[in-house]
């Protein structure tokens, strides 16, 4: 029996992905529920699995983009699972890796080049001038030819021969998800009225609660007592307050949410990704902090699903773990603010009319000035820097064992 194997739906609204990579060669054995290919979406890389064993025939070149319900393969089920060798597993695949890597770029080429479509003579002149292989070019024509203005579209931006004048380079086609990100980013810069405004926080009264409770924190809960948790209830109180900046536009209409999904902004295997913790105002600390770590781990392990980065309302996002000291974070589409923390510098400041050494973070929120004013934007921002230079009082209601469940 044949099965055609269609690309499953990764999430509302999107209609298409990409082949990333296969995992699998064609006229290769598979197992049920084996992964035989990464596949990317607008908004996530995800496992594709074989829905039953048998030979494959792989149907999509890698790059290739896919609609929602295709036929991406064909899985021969009447085949009979190859004999198994005495050969050591850790050799079989230490061995495959070798024979991977050892393969030759030009046979890789040219079966990509093959399968991605013949070029016009018009085209195939321009792209040789070039040096621009097919196998990077989408056709349009019949039967996906390349057509003449196919490779002109395919034409890099730059002269790249006078820049490189015999030196070597490495291009590499963006992933759907690159690519669609960096649409959004320039969306958002061309359609919203975007502005920054910057704030300081004083960063002891924080740091001498982690010192003093950090330790008992994690016998009891198991996680570590981090500044995200701080951040995500000053976050949650500020909004609370300040309930433009938690809202959206949608056409002529102003959409205000009466919950608070946070927007994390974590670093992942293919770039920076933003799982979503929902319902911030009904977490603790340790939730919260939980939380985090699950999608953390999720999202370092390439298990994070769509559904779990969709639908945020407003976003944090922590470049100081980088080393940045300060930035104009870019509006997280469609929500109307972006939250960024930066590193923590002792810095020297003046207390009651002394100079005094403390640890300082720069703020700084971004806001789309069509729907968010610039004195709703400051007092934002002043919340939540009280809020974190008077944890206690502010955003532990004056019992800090009660707040941190100890």
């Amino acid at each position: 029996m044949i099965l055609e194997m269609k690309v499953p739906s990764p999430g509302e609204s999107i209609s298409e992905v990409e082949i990333a990579e296969w995992l699998v060669k064609d006229g290769d054995y598979v197992k049920k529920d084996q992964t035989i290919a990464e596949v990317d979406s607008d908004k996530a890389t995800l496992d594709l699995p074989a829905e039953e064993s048998g030979v494959i025939t792989l149907k999509a070149n890698e790059g290739d983009a896919v609609e929602v319900g295709a036929v991406v393969c064909l899985i021969d089920t009447s085949a009979k699972a190859p004999v198994s060798d005495k050969t050591n597993p850790v050799e079989k695949v230490v061995e495959k890796t070798i024979q991977k890597q050892s393969e030759p770029i030009e046979t890789k080429i040219e079966e990509s080049s093959f399968a991605s479509g013949t070029p016009s003579p018009a085209a195939a002149k321009i792209l040789s001038e070039k040096n621009i292989s097919a196998s990077n070019v989408n056709g349009s024509g019949r039967g996906g030819r390349i057509t003449k203005e196919d490779a002109l579209k395919a034409l890099p931006k730059v002269d790249l021969n006078a820049i490189v004048k015999d030196r070597k380079i490495e291009s590499k086609k963006l992933s759907m998800l690159r690519r669609k990100v960096a649409q959004r980013l320039v969306a958002v810069k061309n359609q919203t009225a975007m502005l920054t405004t910057f704030n300081e926080v004083n960063m002891t009264p924080i740091f001498e609660l982690r010192k003093k409770y950090k330790e008992e924190f994690k016998e009891k809960h198991g996680v570590g007592l981090g500044f995200m948790s701080f951040f995500t209830k000053a976050t949650v109180q500020a909004l609370q307050e300040f309930p433009d900046v938690n809202s959206m536009i949608d056409g002529d209409q102003q959409i205000k949410y009466d919950f608070f999904d946070i927007s994390i902004a974590v670093s992942g295997p293919k770039g920076l990704m933003v799982p979503v913790v929902r319902d911030a105002q009904k977490l603790t600390f340790s939730g919260i902090e939980k939380e985090i770590k699950r999608l953390a781990i999720r999202a370092r392990d390439g298990e994070i699903t769509v559904d779990e980065m969709t639908g945020g309302t407003f976003t944090i996002t922590n470049g100081g773990v980088f080393g940045s000291m300060l930035s104009t974070p870019i509006i997280n589409p469609p929500q109307s603010a972006i939250l960024g923390m930066h590193n923590i510098i002792e810095r020297p400041i003046a207390v009651n009319g002394k100079v005094e050494i403390h640890p300082i973070m720069y703020l700084a929120l971004s806001y789309d000035h069509r729907i968010v004013d610039g004195k709703e934007s400051v007092g934002f921002l002043v919340n939540i820097k009280e809020a974190l230079e008077n944890p206690v009082e502010k955003l532990m209601g004056g019992d800090v064992k009660k707040a941190l469940e100890l």
